[in-house]
């Protein structure tokens, strides 16, 4: 039978030993070394006022009183050095790292986790909580491939819910894209947290829908009309109308109101002008009464015209008159279009 035990080396007590109590006393140290063991620190030589009870690991190239004990654990008890040889796997607190460490057989590194995980929250640098299970806190985070592709993968339950990435500023959400209530691919974005406006939404057909982009077809009420040299006139129905265009202040004519742009942007712009009579005429469209941005002239007929123009928000929008001709106004008659390109 051997005389200590296999993985602590603990002396046995020997039949009919004498003062059996050095060899018990000697075991106890040992177990009061090795037991709930907590590395102070890592080092070289022995620091020159140690704790009793600190358990330092002895570094190669050991001097003084620790010289030909590299890579032992040196246990400080009643004013004298124990050294003792760890044995692979035994676990310890490192100290100055804060870390629980594991011993490899030459040195103390940290637990490896297990070779599939799972943990129920995760927190880099913050705290996470019931809803954000996993929280990162950092100037950036980075998903990278491994030799190939890399796809980052939000899943939804059902149609009605959402998957979707979230922009916030102080914590409030800004601009959102994903699938937000339904399978349609939507980018919304909000100006306080509380409204949300959809700019653009694509169908699981891919057709792409722009609901907020300004657009509108006006014209002023259906019915004939002799407007006079120099006359302004304006717009009393909006056929169709997008992203904030709406009508304005009565003209001072009378004869119908100001269009109102809604967005700075360039705009592709169209004039159409149906004369019932003519002897010569002309129409304008005037931006905020003084330059003007398309124009058509002719007889008796139909005139169109085209232009791309850049537009201001709370533009303006008329029509200037030249010549003398009876005009028919209305939806399909005279009327102007435009749409933010």
């Amino acid at each position: 039978m051997s005389d200590i035990t296999v993985n602590l080396a603990l002396p046995y007590i020997k039949p009919a030993q004498a003062q059996k109590h050095v060899t018990h006393n000697e075991a106890l140290q040992m177990l009061d070394a090795t037991v709930q063991l907590v590395i102070a620190a890592r080092l070289a030589s022995p620091p020159a006022v140690p704790a009793e009870g600190e358990c330092f690991w002895v570094l190669p190239g050991a001097t003084d009183a620790w010289t030909g004990r590299s890579g032992r654990l040196a246990f400080r008890q009643d004013e004298a050095w124990i050294f003792i040889a760890p044995v692979l796997g035994w676990r310890a607190f490192d100290r100055a790292e804060g870390r629980l460490k594991l011993f490899t057989g030459t040195d103390w590194d940290d637990i490896p986790l297990p070779a599939s995980p799972q943990v129920s929250a995760l927190g880099i640098g913050a705290t996470p909580d019931a809803t954000n299970r996993l929280a990162v806190s950092a100037p950036a985070t980075l998903l990278t491939h491994a030799g190939g592709d890399h796809r980052l993968k939000i899943n939804k339950a059902a149609g009605a819910d959402t998957a979707s990435l979230l922009f916030q500023s102080g914590w409030r959400g800004k601009a959102e894209l994903g699938l937000a209530g339904d399978d349609r691919f939507a980018i919304k974005v909000s100006g306080d947290g509380a409204v949300w406006t959809t700019a653009l939404t694509i169908s699981p057909q891919g057709v792409v829908r722009t609901g907020q982009r300004p657009l509108v077809r006006t014209s002023r009420t259906a019915g004939s009309l002799s407007p006079s040299a120099g006359m302004a006139t304006g717009f009393d129905d909006l056929h169709l109308a997008a992203g904030g265009f709406a009508l304005g202040a009565i003209l001072g004519s009378g004869q119908g109101r100001e269009l109102v742009v809604p967005a700075e942007g360039t705009y592709l712009l169209t004039l159409n002008v149906e004369a019932q009579t003519s002897s010569g005429h002309g129409v304008a469209l005037r931006r905020n009464g003084t330059t003007d941005l398309v124009a058509v002239a002719g007889t008796i007929g139909t005139q169109s015209s085209s232009a791309i123009a850049a537009l201001f928000e709370g533009d303006i929008l008329t029509l200037r008159h030249t010549g003398s001709a009876q005009l028919l106004f209305g939806y399909g008659h005279t009327e102007i279009s435009a749409f933010m390109l």
